[in-house]
């Protein structure tokens, strides 16, 4: 079996039933489940009982990462911090470093009206969420600010304090006992976000903060949100364009309003994290599921990964065929 011979996509399945559940054939079954990085409760309702069936019926569970291990965590916070204890003020062009700290002082004003009723009746505080987001802020990387920035919007705020959907899995596989493990390492997410070059981290991070500036003001209307990523995934809708926003969790840079070198700039950037962040790595993961399979042949699987991941490969991740 070659990895690179990807697999035939049960497509009617899969929009008929409105799901994002393969099967992997094979004695017991095993199972692809295409997650979203948002709060469970937003679309647990809309998971179909086949989905949920395959994740009882499952032995063990496999994430890309293993976000209930405390070292996983550590390791995620380590790689986004600038090396030789620099400080981001060091490192950045000065009118830059102003622009996004007046930025996060909008954010940190603005998070008190942002939360939720039911965030502060389980004692959330606005300073808290802001630590939790953004604390040592000034110690990351510039690539891992500006997704940072990212999740520093209104919607987002009002959706922390829920496990994502991966997370909600994670704890109930633990619940239940079944076995849990994952197919990546924290380096090899790290890296390819630590690989881009400064020059092109530079532009990202500025057309970044343009963007929440441009809201702030509202002369700018983000193309897809969060709200459109959700109704999609309850409607089994396969959109490459919308679920590319969560697999990458990058803004999309690529606009005709930009001056030409500009435009150039934000190509190479798409292209080498598409080729970073989907192509390279879903061939890393493939190969791993199916070391996993062939090695344990009695055992039934359930892999839970970004849907957007899937989606956006040149080849579908979804029914596997063991020759």
């Amino acid at each position: 079996f070659s990895p690179h011979i990807w697999f035939t996509a049960l497509s009617l399945m899969l929009i008929n039933l409105n799901s994002f559940l393969w099967t992997i054939r094979r004695d017991p079954p095993a199972y692809l489940f295409g997650t979203i990085h948002v709060p469970y409760t937003r679309v647990w309702d809309f998971v179909p009982q086949n989905s949920k069936a395959a994740f009882q019926a499952s032995s063990s569970v496999y994430f890309e990462l293993d976000l209930t291990n405390p070292s996983t965590i550590s390791g995620l916070a380590n790689c986004q911090l600038l090396p030789h204890g620099e400080n981001l003020q060091d490192v950045l062009p000065q009118d830059l470093y102003h622009r996004l700290k007046r930025h996060l002082e909008y954010v940190r004003l603005m998070l008190p009206h942002w939360m939720t009723p039911d965030q502060r009746g389980k004692g959330l505080y606005a300073d808290y969420l802001f630590n939790a987001i953004a604390g040592n802020w000034e110690r990351k990387r510039p690539v891992w600010v500006m997704l940072m920035v990212n999740s520093l919007t209104e919607t987002d705020v009002r959706s922390r304090g829920v496990p994502v959907l991966d997370l909600h899995l994670a704890q109930e596989a633990e619940r239940m006992k079944k076995g849990t493990g994952a197919v990546e390492r924290v380096e090899e997410q790290c890296h390819p976000l630590n690989g881009l070059n400064f020059s092109q981290v530079l532009f990202a991070l500025n057309q970044t903060l343009l963007q929440h500036e441009s809201l702030r003001a509202g002369s700018w209307q983000a193309p897809y949100t969060t709200e459109d990523l959700i109704k999609h995934y309850n409607c089994g809708d396969l959109n490459a364009v919308i679920f590319n926003h969560d697999s990458s969790q990058l803004p999309n840079f690529i606009n005709t309003t930009l001056p030409p070198h500009e435009q150039v700039t934000a190509q190479e950037i798409d292209r080498y994290f598409r080729q970073e962040l989907i192509y390279k790595r879903n061939e890393r993961m493939g190969k791993r599921v199916m070391a996993l399979l062939r090695e344990n042949t009695d055992k039934s699987f359930f892999f839970a990964f970004g849907a957007g991941s899937q989606i956006n490969s040149m080849v579908p991740f979804s029914v596997l065929l063991l020759l």
